[in-house]
């Protein structure tokens, strides 16, 4: 069975520099090589859901300019279904983005044509409507990812909400959400916990708000909850760290194919699956 995933999000070109160590405030480092890369936490997702094996279709919204078609071209050379992609008549979004030494990064958005992406029309709530899953992310107006939300709650597909970047929710929203994907900052946002909290507490007070939970641990893996009472943990592949950008995103986009896939809460499985895709299928 191929598996049908609506993502509707951002797509951004990443601008990467590689520095020794990220610069404190104020400071200048001198840096290393710099590079573009297509990106946005939408297209990340989109792009990894297809190469997982999804029927994937994308909506947002990408510049009139080189940027804009340079992002185009990277989702439909990705096999993502890009009709549902609006060119705006402003610059592409865009993310500033300084990697370290070991891998470690610091990240800068700025939204451009995505921020253009304020409603739905008629083709991509059709699409919504036909999808095993939707696939949100926090990159485009909120109003707009309310409205994925609920036309897919209509159309009984699942709704994956990766809560990033880290935001306070509006209970309307997480009302709808079946699976939220977080990290442990973007966790403790969501529910109202001071950083530090442990996974056991931030799980449990996610799923108060939602009923499937899970948490992204960096390179201890991750953490799954529901409200069954069902708890697990997996590690992450043991792997020598070059640019961790997009590491969860593509862990996302995988975990959305393998949780239609199963049609049910993942199994201990699917979670390892959706940390290395194409070496466990």
């Amino acid at each position: 069975m191929t598996v049908g995933v609506v993502v509707v999000g951002s797509v951004n070109l990443d601008l990467v520099v590689v520095t020794p160590r990220l610069p404190r405030p104020g400071e200048t480092v001198l840096g290393g090589d710099f590079r573009t890369v297509p990106g946005g936490k939408g297209a990340n997702q989109a792009v990894a859901a297809a190469r997982a094996g999804a029927a994937c279709a994308f909506v947002g919204a990408v510049g009139s300019d080189d940027f804009g078609r340079l992002l185009r071209d990277n989702l439909v050379a990705a096999g993502v279904d890009v009709r549902g992609l609006r060119t705006a008549n402003c610059p592409s979004g865009v993310a500033l983005i300084t990697v370290d030494a070991a891998g470690e990064n610091c990240i800068v958005v700025s939204p451009g044509a995505n921020a253009t992406l304020t409603g739905l029309e008629a083709a991509d709530r059709a699409a919504i409507g036909a999808a095993d899953v939707l696939l949100l992310q926090l990159e485009v107006p909120l109003p707009v990812v309310a409205e994925a939300a609920g036309c897919a709650r209509d159309a009984g597909a699942t709704v994956v909400l990766n809560a990033a970047p880290a935001a306070p929710l509006p209970g309307h929203l997480l009302d709808l959400v079946d699976m939220l994907v977080v990290n442990e900052h973007e966790a403790a946002v969501v529910a109202g916990l001071p950083a530090g909290a442990g996974t056991a507490a931030l799980v449990d007070a996610l799923l108060t708000l939602v009923p499937t939970v899970v948490l992204t641990l960096g390179a201890r893996g991750a953490a799954y909850g529901d409200r069954s009472g069902l708890r697990l943990r997996v590690p992450a592949p043991a792997i020598d760290a070059v640019d961790t950008t997009a590491a969860g995103d593509a862990f996302t986009g995988a975990l959305a194919v393998a949780w239609a896939e199963h049609g049910t809460a993942p199994s201990e499985d699917a979670l390892r699956w959706a940390f290395c895709p194409r070496s466990c299928r």
